[in-house]
């Protein structure tokens, strides 16, 4: 850490001016710690492909203003959503390659010794934003240290074409899991199926099939960690899944994390679940224009749990031990995490984002827009993967080998009955949690 320079005065005027900009009041005053770069250094961070183009903007144009304030360079390098998980933790075994790290949901987890402890500038943040949720802190946060800053969750909700739910006989969108499978039945009728991801995506698949098992009130792990996957709710949600799966488009047992928007914007679907992303990539090309105006987003429905439980995707950034800069790297953090940056960022994501923070609630992005509704709280209401059980190693590993979603695969493509899909995945999540 280092004395408050005068460039560094100028950075928090920058931060709080953009803050102002957004009409968001500094509540919460905090100082946060200052790092100084090492002599000549660089840095890379490898984060996930985006898919909303002004959430890259935004992301670059902070990166940028950092590298003129402080000359140093920062290389962001951009992998599939698939791909990031894999090679993050080849770079934390190997001890080479990236300095830091956007990774899904706990990844962290699976190599918290090859991390920085970044507890000091993660506490000063949250106390500077209103406090971490829970949930994004959750993912960060590993033997009361923060292995991770808790960057935010992308929302998942329901997308689906007003016109077509209407030409199939419904005036409002169910809101719950009976009502929702009566709707698929109906626009696989009219020609204008649903479809929602199968296959091994880490964003779309997970969040499917975690929202399939808990709405029915089935659950992984049990609260003291012995695997509680073989149950009456969990052979419930299998049963409502293989009827959803009948309405589906076909082949949606290989989708990846882009198949599901490709498919909605090509018009073969009606009805998915995603991000924000797919209606900006409809209402971003004049090609696109009508189906933009049909878009509409809604939260996923209730089943029979009774409250809305989603998993939502969640991102943190790292930072791994084998950096040659760890000052600058830290500097890095405490630049795009000033409140007023990290407002720009989220503004510029177009309710993609979800801050991580609960001071980041109060930015005009969520009001700006009906669509943006539904993604509003994902960051407040996300429930983490390891649910019942803490997160670790073991939730981690079970959520890097797709148990979840393969069960689910299984099953409802026929591959293996109820009993065998339940069997192996409670197999395969024994091995973790032992």
């Amino acid at each position: 850490m280092s004395n408050i320079t005068r460039r560094d005065l100028m950075a928090g005027a920058a931060g709080l001016a953009a803050a102002s900009a957004l009409g968001i009041p500094r509540a919460f005053a905090q100082e946060v710690p200052t790092y100084t770069p090492e002599e000549g250094a660089s840095l890379r961070l490898l984060r996930w492909v985006p898919f909303v183009k002004s959430e890259e903007e935004a992301w670059n144009a902070n990166t940028r203003a950092f590298t003129e304030a402080t000359g140093v360079q920062v290389q962001v390098d951009q992998e599939s959503w698939e791909d990031v998980r894999p090679k993050a933790a080849v770079a934390a075994n190997v001890g080479s390659g990236p300095d830091m790290v956007m990774s899904w949901f706990d990844d962290p987890f699976q190599y918290p010794d090859k991390l920085v402890d970044v507890t000091e500038l993660a506490e000063a943040v949250g106390a500077a934003n209103g406090g971490w949720y829970d949930g994004p802190r959750g993912y960060a946060v590993h033997n009361d240290r923060f292995i991770a800053m808790p960057l935010c969750a992308i929302g998942n909700a329901i997308c689906y074409r007003q016109s077509h739910m209407e030409a199939a006989g419904f005036s409002e969108f169910p809101n719950d899991t009976a009502g929702f499978l009566e709707l698929c039945k109906a626009l696989q009728a009219k020609g204008t199926p649903a479809g929602f991801p199968h296959g091994k995506a880490v964003g779309d698949g997970n969040n499917y099939a975690h929202w399939l098992l808990w709405s029915h009130g089935g659950r992984m792990i049990n609260e003291d960690s012995t695997v509680g996957i073989d149950s009456a709710e969990t052979r419930a949600a299998i049963e409502y899944a293989k009827q959803l799966y009948a309405t589906f488009i076909p082949g949606t047992e290989s989708w990846l994390d882009i198949n599901n928007n490709r498919a909605f914007l090509a018009g073969q679907v009606s009805l998915t679940a995603n991000g924000v992303s797919l209606y900006y990539a409809a209402k971003n090309d004049p090609a696109m224009a009508e189906i933009a105006e049909d878009i509409r987003t809604v939260n996923l429905p209730i089943g029979p749990v009774g409250e809305s439980v989603e998993l939502h995707q969640t991102t943190s950034i790292s930072i791994f031990n084998h950096t040659k800069y760890p000052q600058a790297a830290m500097a890095y953090l405490a630049w795009m995490y000033d409140t007023g940056r990290m407002n720009a960022w989220i503004e510029g994501a177009n309710a993609y984002c979800c801050g991580a923070a609960k001071g980041f609630a109060d930015n005009p992005v969520w009001t700006s827009n009906p669509i943006h509704a539904p993604y509003a709280k994902a960051s407040a209401t996300l429930r983490p993967n390891g649910y019942a059980g803490p997160l670790g190693y073991a939730s981690a590993g079970v959520m890097a080998d797709y148990v979840l979603v393969d069960m689910f695969a299984e099953a409802v493509t026929g591959q293996a009955s109820a009993d065998d899909a339940i069997a192996n995945a409670a197999k395969r999540a024994g091995r973790y949690y032992g």
